[in-house]
């Protein structure tokens, strides 16, 4: 082996632990967060799987140049492919997470009250219908818990599915690079 293809092989390396482990951390915590409603996390984690998605390119650009045009061996176009399918999954789920901080967003706007300052003689009438509103409502859709599991569930679920599936493609990939390297 000579010293670029060392070199090449340290930055293939190099790229996949320092950009796949971020990446998969911040795709398996957005659910999380976005059950917990921090707009400012989904937001962060958001940003973080863009950055080192795009930094994920330099895995397969390193690792193209490593095959040298040796593009017959099946265990590099499998690879390869799995790659290609977990960019896609992750584009995915990136869509997601914009979706999931704009509805939390939303959500926390809708759910801030704006402050209302009462009139003096007022006070006595809305006093008579507070004590009204404060009786307990009926239904199982009252409650605090009701209305925190309702935001962005669909993309909750689409962000925990498919990130399992780009962490085991990854794994995948690893025991390919493994076994025939």
């Amino acid at each position: 082996m000579s010293t670029s293809d060392r070199l090449l092989l340290f930055l293939h390396i190099g790229f996949a632990i320092f950009t796949l482990g971020p990446l998969t951390a911040a795709t398996m915590s957005t659910p999380r967060y976005i059950r917990k409603r921090n707009v400012v996390v989904v937001r962060y984690l958001h940003r973080t799987t863009q950055i080192y998605g795009v930094a994920t390119l330099g895995i397969f650009l390193f690792g193209l140049a490593l095959a040298k045009g040796d593009l017959a061996e099946v265990w590099l176009s499998v690879s390869m492919t799995l790659f290609v399918v977990a960019l896609v999954l992750l584009l995915i789920v990136e869509r997601d997470q914009r979706k999931a901080a704009h509805l939390l967003e939303v959500a926390a706007a809708e759910a801030a009250p704006a402050p209302v300052t009462p009139r003096p003689d007022d006070e006595a009438e809305q006093a008579s219908e507070k004590t009204e509103q404060d009786a307990p409502a009926a239904g199982p859709a009252a409650g605090p818990s009701a209305a925190r599991g309702d935001i962005a569930q669909v993309q909750r679920g689409r962000i925990a599915a498919m990130s399992g599936v780009v962490a085991l493609v990854w794994l995948v990939i690893l025991v390919l690079m493994v076994w025939n390297g």
